[in-house]
């Protein structure tokens, strides 16, 4: 079986096309090893940092950019989403705190990734 992806660990973007015959990758487009070994990860278990906002109440804006603090499987990004665009956070938060402990047994952790004090009313 072969797959192509984009190579996205330096600016060029090479095109990649992963084979698999037996257990062993075969990575063709590539300009340098970095984009073999992406390539093959990419194949074999796809896995992405998750951005996104949390609602919270109370601070000085109404949603609080969160970050995952490791890749996570790219499989498992849509549930994730979904967990956090059903939580309401209270202000005040500080960067870095752990919004959610290891997100849909994941074994990440998905942190703040500012401060948001509490609105002065």
């Amino acid at each position: 079986m072969t797959s192509e992806f984009i190579c996205i660990v330096c600016p060029n973007s090479c095109r990649l096309m992963v084979a698999e015959n037996g257990g062993k990758f075969t990575v063709a487009g590539n300009e340098c090893p970095r984009g073999e070994k992406h390539g093959i990860h990419e194949y074999q278990n796809p896995t992405r940092m998750l951005t996104t906002t949390v609602a919270i109440a109370g601070g000085t804006l109404p949603r609080l950019p969160v970050i995952s603090a490791e890749e996570i499987p790219k499989i498992r990004i849509k549930r994730c989403l979904e967990v956090l665009y059903k939580m309401k956070l209270s202000a005040p938060v500080h960067c870095g705190d752990i919004i959610v402990k290891n997100i849909c047994d994941t074994g990440v952790d998905v942190v703040a990734s500012r401060s948001m004090k509490r609105k002065e009313e």
